[in-house]
């Protein structure tokens, strides 16, 4: 199997985020991990597919801050006609997005509306970057994070796969550090935001009374694991290219609005010491090194953010660490931005040179 670059990114700047429980409202830190504030074609023809959602809506904004102004947004009916700023949501169908007047496209609908619209999309050319879980696992369908195995991108026939938010920040972890020592196995508990369950759970959420937040597994079951745990798996061994690592997970929604967090066991092939992992994950393409990373100063952040590294005595070569990341953006938009700008720097101008 070749080896895969481990592909840096540049910064960007401010920008606003827009949502109905977060926004809007201003963020200036440093984002260490985007692709870049450049724009190489800025007309290139945008659809935003679920746009009115959270994961669209941070979309929408991220593209906006970059400098992309030629976009079309669009929702389920109930949506279709309403305004996002300067944008008039379209009905999303199969004939539309069909039509093969866009680019490129940003799904963020659910599994099955994925199923039933990307197809007529990559049909009439468009290039599409999911979100749900319809083609991750499917054979010829590159699932990627850009600072993993970005060249996989390179690869696809139409359709790119954006990761599972917790298997996102965890292959960033899990790579470097597998590079440097060999994974043997994993073990991952997550604590995951209400924001990765839609809109509806945040509203929900901010509806109760503190004293009756609880801890939920809010996933379907099979009577062994929930499917969180099984993408979880499944999909961090498709990006790391480690198809029998093995990789246990537990899974657990906590009641706060963004910010996904995952404690995380690990042990390697080679002895590697805490203060070895540290300087790897602070020099690591997309993750910021903190000592005891606060999950509330992830959202907002690009960064991955990544610290309580130490040895795990339970094991032989153990190493236990914990992960923040905002689920809704590095968890989910960002890293599709980046897959696409990717795709197009890569392609321009032989791959869209014949558009209209």
């Amino acid at each position: 199997m070749r080896p895969l670059n481990r592909r840096a990114f540049g910064s960007a700047g401010s920008v606003f985020f827009l949502g109905p429980f977060f926004g809007p409202q201003p963020y200036t830190g440093d984002h260490v991990g985007n692709v870049g504030n450049r724009v190489i074609d800025p007309g290139l023809r945008i659809g935003v597919v679920g746009a009115s959602g959270a994961v669209g809506r941070i979309t929408l904004q991220l593209l906006l801050d970059r400098g992309y102004t030629n976009i079309r947004t669009f929702a389920s009916w109930r949506s279709a006609g309403e305004r996002l700023g300067d944008f008039e949501i379209e009905e999303a169908t199969a004939v539309g997005l069909g039509a093969g007047d866009l680019d490129i496209c940003f799904f963020s609908i659910g599994t099955q509306w994925s199923r039933e619209l990307v197809p007529p999309a990559v049909a009439a050319g468009v290039v599409c970057v999911d979100k749900s879980a319809a083609f991750r696992l499917q054979e010829g369908v590159p699932l990627v994070v850009p600072e993993v195995n970005g060249e996989r991108a390179l690869e696809h026939t139409g359709i790119v796969a954006n990761p599972n938010c917790c298997a996102i920040p965890l292959s960033m972890v899990l790579a470097p550090l597998h590079d440097a020592a060999g994974l043997r196995s994993v073990r991952v508990a997550t604590y995951q935001s209400v924001s990765g369950a839609g809109t509806d759970a945040v509203q929900d959420l901010r509806a109760e009374d503190v004293d009756d937040h609880q801890l939920r597994m809010d996933w379907e079951f099979d009577g062994v694991e929930f499917d969180e745990e099984a993408k979880l798996r499944d999909e961090t061994r498709k990006i790391l290219e480690l198809p029998e690592l093995p990789l246990s997970a537990t899974c657990v929604r906590v009641p706060v609005v963004i910010g996904h967090a995952e404690a995380i066991w690990i042990e390697t092939n080679e002895r590697l010491t805490p203060t070895k992992a540290e300087s790897i994950l602070a020099a690591a393409p997309g993750l910021r090194f903190q000592k005891v990373p606060a999950p509330a100063h992830a959202v907002g952040a690009d960064e991955v953010f990544v610290g309580r590294v130490r040895a795990d005595s339970a094991v032989e070569n153990g190493l236990a660490l914990f992960v923040v990341c905002d689920n809704l953006r590095k968890g989910a938009a960002l890293n599709a931005i980046q897959i696409a700008e990717l795709l197009v720097g890569a392609s321009l101008p032989s791959y869209f040179g014949a558009r209209a």
